[in-house]
């Protein structure tokens, strides 16, 4: 006999104790069980953290502390972080501000999970609208669904009344035209052809265009511009997490990255912890990472083992086809205990995060650098 459960009565009758705890047997996992905890703790709860180590990263968690702090919601918390930082105008990676694709529009994606709930949304390739992340909430909480995308997310958003914004700020535009002009010597933008290297008698060349000696526009730097991850647990032990980003700078339009991607960007176990990442979404993507360091940290892994796992799980997988070849990666993790970690494989020097919980206030982390 086939047993059809409307949607509406599985969650009015099936969503209880007695269901977790067959499904979890089932699975072969042990309810309430977060594996052995590590040595050395570094934290403490109520906590939430960020991967962006920058001002804008430290002026988000003060801005949430006290509610949180005061017994609010790790899913409110992780939300209003992300707003503020998606309006930073200088951020070139996130929201407002974010680098276009090839093409010069900008496309965010964005993914939000909810431990206490098991629930999740996504938005990827949304166009106009500077809180992705917010919509990704609606999608989770207002839909049967996980994620939507390009135009599908966008008219939702303008249903629930998200204004439609130019996302380019004159910074983000004249990086773009820029690298327009630069990023190929065999099309036809830049100076016309008997120009270009030409200088006059006195040594002047061509006049360049206002701003255009201006440093960002030789490439953002790795430690102040990225996606970005904002995790949390509540006083109640509740752990929710999001990624938002505008993706590569000058992708191929349409290129959908890591961060909407559940288990890719972003996961959350209530029982366990939450992990995000942020860098060459492509090979996040293949390797699965934030779910990978969740399942690390379900073994008995520190947040900060997890996280390196993480990154020589994705080495040993070129190096096993005989690639030397190592892609720009940072993770960033928490366990419902309060420990914290992060951890990269990008150039010199230790990655940062911005951390705040009842132990100590606010500070700035420094992890690991897995390259040595």
């Amino acid at each position: 006999m086939i047993l059809l459960i409307t949607r509406r009565r599985f969650f009015g009758q099936s969503f209880g104790i007695t269901t977790g705890a067959v499904l979890a047997r089932s699975l072969g996992l042990k309810t309430g069980s977060f594996g052995i905890r590590a040595a050395g703790r570094t934290g403490s709860t109520p906590m939430i953290i960020t991967s962006h180590p920058n001002p804008t990263g430290q002026a988000a968690l003060e801005e949430v502390w006290d509610t949180l702090a005061a017994g609010g919601s790790a899913l409110d918390a992780v939300e209003r972080a992300t707003n503020i930082i998606e309006l930073d105008p200088e951020d070139m990676s996130v929201g407002y501000g974010g680098l276009p694709n090839e093409d010069g529009v900008v496309q965010l994606d964005a993914s939000i999970m909810d431990g206490r709930t098991y629930n999740a949304g996504a938005v990827a390739g949304i166009e106009n609208i500077k809180h992705p992340s917010s919509v990704a909430r609606l999608v989770m909480e207002r839909t049967d669904h996980v994620m939507l995308a390009a135009d599908g997310a966008k008219e939702f958003a303008l249903s629930f009344g998200f204004p439609e914004e130019d996302l380019m700020t004159e910074k983000s535009r004249r990086a773009w035209l820029r690298w327009r002009e630069e990023h190929s010597d065999r099309d036809d933008w830049g100076p016309p052809d008997h120009l270009r290297g030409w200088e006059d008698e006195q040594g002047r060349g061509i006049p360049e265009a206002a701003g255009d000696r201006e440093a960002f526009l030789r490439g953002p730097e790795l430690s102040t511009h990225g996606t970005v991850n904002v995790l949390a647990v509540d006083a109640r032990g509740d752990i929710a997490g999001i990624t938002s980003t505008s993706g590569m700078s000058w992708k191929v339009p349409g290129r959908i990255g890591d961060s909407p991607i559940i288990g890719a960007g972003l996961y959350v176990d209530n029982e366990v912890g939450a992990a995000g990442a942020t860098g060459r979404g492509e090979d996040v993507i293949k390797a699965c990472s934030s779910f990978y360091i969740v399942s690390r940290m379900r073994e008995g892994r520190s947040p900060q083992e997890a996280c390196e796992d993480a990154l020589r799980q994705i080495d040993a997988r070129y190096a096993a086809v005989g690639i030397d070849f190592r892609p720009g990666e940072k993770f960033v993790a928490i366990n419902r205990d309060g420990d914290y970690g992060c951890a990269w494989n990008i150039g010199e020097g230790p990655p940062a995060m911005s951390v705040m919980d009842t132990a100590e206030g606010y500070r700035r982390h420094e992890g690991v650098n897995t390259t040595g």
